[in-house]
Order: C-alpha cells, then structure tokens, then sequence
C-alpha cells in the first residue's frame, strides 16, 4: 500500500533550495537570500535543513545561512523546492514501510522560466545522492497543486491540474487514476480556484487550501469584496463545506479570513497566510507587515494545537518571485 503521509506528520528534515535564477530576482536577489535563510534558520530550529545550492553559490549559501543549515551542491535551475523537489510517499507492499521519492515530469509551471532541466532532475538527483529509491513517474506535477490528510485525501485546484500547460492530453479522470496509483489517494477534493494573482503556478493549492488534520481543511479566504479573491475564495469555501473525505467524514472548514496584498518594485502581490510550512513542533507562517498578522498567525497556530506557530516578515519577497513559505520547503518524513 502506498500512502502520502501528512505534512504534519513527523520529520527527518526540511530540503530547500538556494536562490539561483538572477535573472528572475534582479536587484532583490540579496532579499531572496536574505528569506531564504531566514526560513531555513527558523526551521532548523525544530529540525534538520538540508539546502541545495547550485554550485557557484554553495559558499555563499553555506555563509548566508550559518552553521545550522546543511548546505549541499546541485545543478538547479530555481529555489521552490515544493515543486521540482522529490514528493515522498511510503510504500508498505513489500513488508517494512519503505520511504520512496517520487519523480514527477517538471515543466517549469508550463514553461514559463528558461532553462528547467536541471530543476526537471532534481528530484531524483537529490533522492540518489542520499541513496533512497526512486520512482519516475510520467506526468507534468507539482508538490504545490496538492494537499493531503495523509488519510486517503487530496485537495487541488481544477485550475492547476487541469491547465492545458501541463498534461493536455488526460482528462481529470486520467489524473486521478495516477493519483490514485502513485500518492495513494482514495478521494480527491478538484478545488475550482488558486489565487487570482497566481499566474505563475497556474492556481496552486498551497495558496489557498491546507490540511491540519484529516477531516479538518483550513482555507484562504478574502474578506475584501472589491478583490477578484472575494469570490473565487468564497466559491472553494463552498464546495469544501459540501464534500466529505476518504473516510466519509464531512470536512470541517475553517477560514483564514484576511487576504494581505503588498507591493514590491511597483508589482501587487498577494500575501497568502495560507503558504506556511508545518513541521516537527512548529507552523511558520508568512508575513508581510499586515496588520491583521497576528491575528491570522494565532487563528491558524489554533488549527496545530502543540506546536509553536510564529510569522515570519518573508511573504511579500517571496510573492515577489512567484510562491511563499510552503513553496519553498520540501518535508522529508521520517519513516
């Protein structure tokens, strides 16, 4: 049986990936560093970080971070590590519970940043450097598009999945059916909608939808009617609140109200508080200076009682080039 365990679930560590695409960033580069460290200092500690670096930036990687963070060397195109990175499942068929990476086809969110080969081998490059096995899998996929109970089921968006980007030539029952196969799902919940300002992902999940136990499904809302967020929020609240998951329990919905938007060099973003990061004793959630942050932090810490759930002031940066917390983290669980 294979089974896609829970991000809450416990950890053997956290992988991630130094900023490597200069072109994208421009002159927020040093910013992107400067978060990315902030993010991997804040988790390692809780525990273990191991972060990738392309090869001409291991040391300053390794400078920037400090001692504490675990810095190895790659070929890699770009940081958000959630998507290129290796998805892990358990695979329990023949006998011992076995960690095995998953291996997706990586098309740089439909070919939209030059080059991505090395982010399409990533995954399987970083799991054969730490000799675990590897399963390839023949289907355009993202770590961001899903969210799992580790129960049996997914939440994703139909605008993500079903982007003719991706894989124009299946149906959503053809993606369900590999779902099903290689993530273990048992229901899968199609989410209409990401984020109206998300044209980079194409509408992750991780924007707007995240598990915090099975049965219990927290979700980004917007509470200012003038945004296009307004309503494509409240429609997945909607559909969420009529579905029920694998085991036939009617999800209990809880909204994280406030949808923050910020600028940065004259571009808007939005700054979901939905894009956090769970792990082992902690919830890390992404801020921009908001003044409903610690509010929402608290809201959403009230959803993972037992754990430290803190903000971090990264949101807006890492909108900037296209994710947040959550994207670029990747959880490695221990088995």
């Amino acid at each position: 049986m294979i089974r896609l365990p829970a991000e809450w679930e416990p950890h053997e560590g956290t992988a991630m990936c130094w900023p490597a695409r200069a072109d994208m960033w421009g002159e927020r580069l040093v910013d992107a560093e400067a978060a990315h460290a902030a993010v991997a200092d804040a988790v390692a500690r809780f525990e273990p970080v191991t972060m990738v670096a392309a090869p001409r930036s291991a040391e300053r990687a390794a400078a920037t971070c400090g001692p504490g963070v675990d810095v190895v060397e790659q070929p890699i195109d770009d940081s958000w590590f959630r998507d290129s990175g290796p998805i892990y499942v358990v695979d329990d068929s023949g006998g011992d519970p076995q960690r095995v990476a998953t291996d997706w086809r990586f098309n740089s969110w439909g070919g939209k940043f030059l080059p991505y080969r090395d982010d399409d081998a990533a995954a399987r490059r970083f799991a054969e450097a730490r000799d675990e096995p590897v399963r390839s899998i023949d289907m355009v996929f993202e770590g961001g598009s899903i969210t799992g109970d580790g129960d049996g089921t997914l939440v994703t968006t139909t605008q993500c999945l079903m982007h003719p980007n991706r894989n124009p030539a299946m149906t959503l029952t053809a993606i369900e059916a590999v779902l099903r196969a290689e993530l273990g799902a048992e229901r899968i919940l199609w989410l209409p909608h990401g984020l109206a300002l998300d044209d980079d992902t194409d509408g992750h999940v991780d924007n707007v939808a995240a598990f915090a136990a099975p049965g219990r499904l927290v979700l980004q809302g917007c509470d200012d009617t003038d945004e296009a967020d307004w309503l494509r929020l409240d429609v997945n609240r909607r559909v969420a609140a009529d579905a029920a998951d694998a085991r036939g329990r009617a999800l209990d919905v809880t909204v994280v109200p406030v949808l923050p938007f910020a600028e940065v060099d004259g571009e808007r973003v939005a700054v979901p508080y939905l894009n956090y990061y769970v792990g082992n004793g902690f919830v890390l959630v992404p801020t921009c200076g908001h003044d409903a942050d610690a509010d929402m932090v608290a809201l959403i810490g009230e959803q993972y009682p037992g754990r430290e759930a803190f903000g971090l002031d990264v949101g807006a940066i890492l909108a900037f080039g296209g994710g947040g917390i959550h994207c670029i983290t990747q959880q490695i669980p221990a088995v």
